[in-house]
């Protein structure tokens, strides 16, 4: 989209008096770095020997819009097929060409597309400049940036203000475990306690469960992007950039995907010739792969190609982000893990002291994620005691504690935290494209370009407001930094998506909040 000062040179200028910059029509134009190519689609679009075009673009809302850009650019008047495929396996594209649809069936998700980028453009253009004039400083206000920072300045600020409390725990040592008590926040009460127990206590309940826990799904780029970061300390950037490497290898499937699933056409190939090596549970199959659950683009899986190459020669972190996925796909339709849990309870004064142990009967689908994990879910045994047992207590201590602060933002759980913002206030009953702050694709840029403006900074693996991070998200009116807002937006672009609203509608009531937050500072 143009830049204001292409409406009018004034604006090349930033004055409070041109606010708000809402133009009648949106002007568009050719980036510099696409406008060879751009040329060479315009010429064969307009070509008199081709008499239709097909828009071959992701089944989704940014991928109509970057196709309608385009045929509108190159002011092309052919008519429009489009092609709706989620899935890039021969016969799925074979079966999408046989059953093209009328380009025009997609006019409400191309209006949709619109709206939402219009209004960014309207929210960053008008509400950064007014900041940015009021305050005197370089302020960059958006719809997914602004949020996010405010979640991480919230989170800093819960850190800064974290009164600790001390609290205590009795601790009674036993041959070949320990049983303790839950948190006590009186230390008299708890040197009583300690006092009143002898050298024996009676074991009161014995609880044995088998529990089973199920394989996670394969990757989507948000899952991968926290996982790279959790595991080798990988900012979400550099495994995007890691996984694009990998996809222009054709050693992985498309990165940019916000689906876990998978297409069923590609059971077959998938299973004949990746996970076939090895046993599967073939239960998951019909989990993993469900047509109905893809979006754009289906979950990220190495290519079948990937299995004859020589991996010996890609730089050691494509190869770590490979193994990763190679094994996370494996993983995904392992067996379950199954574990015996044992908790000791006894029962002295109406104190309960536990001791909590596990077995791990069949390692399951963990097998193949080893080397990330963990010691601590490694077997804690428990000794083999009966309820009415009566124990002898070889040592009774006090323990200090103290409450601990939240954590820092790290990039594994800000990507979380962004994926989550705001769901609770999507209504149930509509099918939005997207859901939490930002895409996949772009949580990483949004993270990057908050680093570049100076608002957040890292600070080992801790993402870290700054001092104008806190002053930007001070000053923000709520509606430009709630993650609410991009909820209650996309409900509104799926209502347009489906006819049931309109592109008009929905800017009006951007450009009426935009207008507000004007007017309320032009009055002071």
């Amino acid at each position: 989209m143009a830049n204001p000062d292409t409406y009018d040179e004034k604006y090349a200028k930033w004055n409070i008096e041109d606010l708000p910059i809402i133009p009648s029509e949106y002007k568009y134009e050719v980036a510099k770095a696409t406008k060879k190519q751009f040329t060479v689609l315009k010429k064969l679009m307009n070509d008199k020997d081709i008499d239709t075009v097909i828009n071959a673009c992701d089944a989704g809302r940014e991928g109509e819009s970057i196709f309608r850009l385009v045929y509108l650019q190159a002011n092309c008047k052919k008519k429009m097929k489009r092609l709706w495929i989620s899935s890039m396996e021969d016969s799925a594209i074979k079966e999408g060409f046989d059953n093209l649809k009328d380009g025009k069936d997609y006019d409400n998700l191309f209006e949709s597309a619109q709206a939402r980028a219009i209004a960014d453009w309207l929210i960053g253009m008008n509400i950064s400049r007014l900041y940015s004039l009021l305050y005197q400083q370089n302020y960059s206000v958006g719809r997914v940036q602004t949020p996010t920072l405010a979640m991480i300045v919230k989170r800093d600020d819960e850190i800064a203000n974290f009164k600790k409390e001390k609290y205590y725990t009795v601790e009674l040592s036993i041959n070949d475990f320990t049983l303790f008590t839950d948190r006590i926040d009186n230390l008299e009460i708890a040197e009583q306690l300690k006092n009143l127990i002898g050298e024996k206590i009676e074991i009161t309940n014995v609880i044995t469960k088998e529990k089973i826990t199920k394989p996670d799904l394969p990757f989507d780029l948000t899952t991968l992007q926290r996982e790279c970061n959790k595991y080798f300390g990988y900012s979400a950037k550099q495994t995007l950039d890691y996984a694009q490497s990998l996809y222009e290898k054709k050693l992985i499937t498309y990165p940019r995907t916000d689906s876990r699933y998978l297409t069923t056409d590609m059971i077959t190939s998938t299973i004949n010739n990746i996970l076939g090596q090895n046993d599967f549970d073939t239960q998951r199959i019909k989990v993993i792969f469900n047509s109905s659950k893809v979006t754009d683009h289906h979950a990220i899986i190495p290519t079948v190609s990937s299995m004859s190459e020589d991996l010996s020669s890609i730089p050691e972190s494509e190869a770590k982000v490979y193994r990763l996925i190679f094994n996370k796909l494996h993983a995904s339709v392992g067996y379950p893990l199954i574990e015996n849990t044992t908790k000791i309870v006894a029962i002295f004064d109406g104190f309960e002291f536990t001791s909590s142990g596990k077995v791990i009967i069949d390692e399951g689908f963990t097998k193949y994620l080893k080397e990330y994990k963990s010691k601590k879910n490694e077997d804690m045994e428990l000794p083999d005691v009966n309820i009415g047992d009566v124990i002898i207590i070889e040592n009774k201590e006090i323990k200090e504690k103290l409450t601990q602060p939240p954590k820092h933002f790290t990039e594994d759980t800000l990507l979380k935290a962004m994926e989550i913002a705001g769901n609770d206030s999507l209504d149930k009953n509509v099918e939005v494209e997207r859901k939490g702050l930002g895409t996949p694709a772009t949580r990483a840029g949004i993270i990057e370009h908050l680093i570049f403006k100076g608002f957040i900074e890292r600070d080992k693996k801790n993402l870290i407001a700054t001092h104008k991070g806190i002053s930007l998200v001070t000053i923000v009116a709520d509606t430009f930094k709630s993650a609410e807002t991009t909820a209650k937006w996309e409900m509104e672009l799926a209502n347009i998506s489906q006819g049931k609203s309109s592109k008009e509608e929905f800017l009006n009531t951007i450009e009426h909040e935009i207008r507000n937050e004007l007017t309320h500072y032009k009055k002071e």
